[in-house]
């Protein structure tokens, strides 16, 4: 980013600024700003560190800094984008050709864990556990078929009940 352009415009409003007031005014003004200049560019960057650290609380499992390139801040930004992107296709389709729609599901702490484990024992993402659920759901498989209402295999009873 850069905030010399930021930095220069701050410049040149306070020197119009101190124009109204005349000619010593005006070069108080300038010595003023050039021993202005460090501070400035200390406190921009740090609003944009605040703004990283902000980024980063909102978004799980992503790390937003801002460091010196030079004179420059740049945002660096690591984490979870790169492995949320490997579990969908860069295509947007999944395996049978369909395309794939996003939604935002809210679900209680407890039965996400829940389901977490279960896709981990499975070897699967919760995406990929989840959109199984859904379709074995919609598919509205009956229970005594062999698979549970999850759409994995279950547990088959033999036998009479009286």
């Amino acid at each position: 980013m850069d905030t010399t352009a930021l930095v220069n415009a701050l410049r040149q409003d306070l020197a119009r600024a101190a124009e109204v007031g005349g000619e010593d005014v005006k070069a108080a003004a300038e010595r003023l700003l050039l021993a202005l200049d460090p501070a400035l560019r200390l406190t921009l960057m740090d609003a944009l560190s605040q703004a990283g650290a902000e980024v980063s609380a909102a978004l799980p499992g992503v790390v937003v800094s801002v460091r010196l390139q030079g004179r420059e801040p740049v945002f660096v930004v690591e984490g979870a984008p790169a492995a949320a992107a490997a579990d969908q296709p860069e295509d947007n389709f999944d395996d049978d050709g369909e395309s794939n729609a996003r939604i935002t599901l809210r679900i209680p702490e407890t039965l996400k864990a829940r389901a977490e484990t279960l896709a981990a024992r499975r070897g699967q993402s919760l995406n990929t556990w989840l959109v199984a659920a859904a379709r074995a759901a919609a598919a509205d498989r009956p229970h005594y078929s062999g698979e549970s209402l999850h759409g994995f295999p279950g547990r088959r009873m033999k036998g009479w009940v009286r």
